[in-house]
């Protein structure tokens, strides 16, 4: 598994100040969010309970409570600023709660949850089996997950260009494959997950085209080991000429890696590696024992 560090507060502050310019740059996230509802399919119960992990602005909750209008959608996000823009969604007829929170810690009860949905969220977190775990946790036993995540070769031409330019420190965010991922659900205890990876290609007319566009998204450099100081004209000049050898039928390209993935919550009693070793948890209920 790599061994890079995201700075979590640059994540929330990136994706704060993106609020209000986020719909106006979220043509992929769109493409992926629709793709990724038509896997809502394999679920056929009638859920009580939804959360939509790392919403943004609202869009894929009020297409869940759209799909599910008597379901109670939770719309969770990191960045307040987000769930402030989504309350444009939410609708007064069928609203669904906003709730600010990080995913590794969700405010939320053991098996409360009956469908788990985050669309290009999880990539932002380096420690997938501490956050699957957490699935694990909030999922309803035979409850549905569906999420899906950004893989290791995004953006690479953009990745190309920056070593050009300067290979001393990383200036574009690091993902986690699809690998990474299946070996984390299945050390959480999640049943069944079925995971596939898709190349998307974007095209621009400028490498400031895209860009503008990742800061308009709040998708910008958050390693950790990231040089903190101002980058300077003449790296972005070499990064720009290194781009501009990479055009396509007259277009500057992006590659977008997206990771699906769909499991199931586990049964009761199931158990999850844990420091090499397996735990098995039980309702109280369930344990019978013999007085003598």
């Amino acid at each position: 598994m790599n061994s890079y560090r995201f700075d979590h507060a640059q994540v929330r502050r990136a994706f704060s100040r993106a609020a209000a310019s986020y719909e106006h740059n979220d043509g992929l996230q769109r493409r992926v969010q629709s793709r990724l509802i038509e896997r809502l399919d394999y679920y056929q119960g009638a859920p009580a309970c939804i959360l939509d992990l790392g919403c943004g602005t609202g869009r894929g909750a009020a297409l869940l409570k759209r799909r599910w209008r008597t379901a109670q959608v939770i719309a969770l996000d990191l960045a307040l600023p987000m769930l402030r823009a989504a309350r444009h969604h939410a609708g007064w007829v069928r609203p669904f709660a906003r709730v600010c929170g990080d995913g590794l810690h969700l405010p939320l009860a053991d098996h409360s949850v009956d469908v788990l949905h985050s669309s290009l969220c999880i990539q932002w977190c380096e420690t997938p089996r501490e956050l699957f775990t957490e699935f694990a946790r909030v999922l309803k036993p035979g409850g549905f997950m569906a999420i899906s995540s950004l893989g290791p070769d995004t953006l690479r031409e953009l990745r190309q260009a920056w070593a050009i330019a300067d290979d001393a420190h990383p200036h574009v965010s690091r993902f986690l494959d699809m690998h990474d991922l299946g070996d984390a659900a299945l050390a959480a205890g999640l049943r069944d997950p079925v995971l596939d990876a898709d190349h998307l290609m974007s095209r621009y007319q400028s490498p400031r085209d895209l860009l503008r566009e990742l800061k308009g998204l709040g998708a910008t450099n958050a390693d950790a080991n990231r040089e903190r100081g101002l980058t300077g004209k003449a790296r972005f000049a070499r990064m720009f000429d290194a781009y501009e050898t990479m055009r396509v039928d007259g277009f500057i390209p992006a590659t977008w890696e997206v990771i699906e993935m769909h499991a199931w919550g586990p049964p009761q009693g199931q158990p999850r590696r844990t420091g090499g070793e397996e735990i098995a948890t039980f309702a109280i209920e369930q344990l019978r024992g013999s007085r003598r």
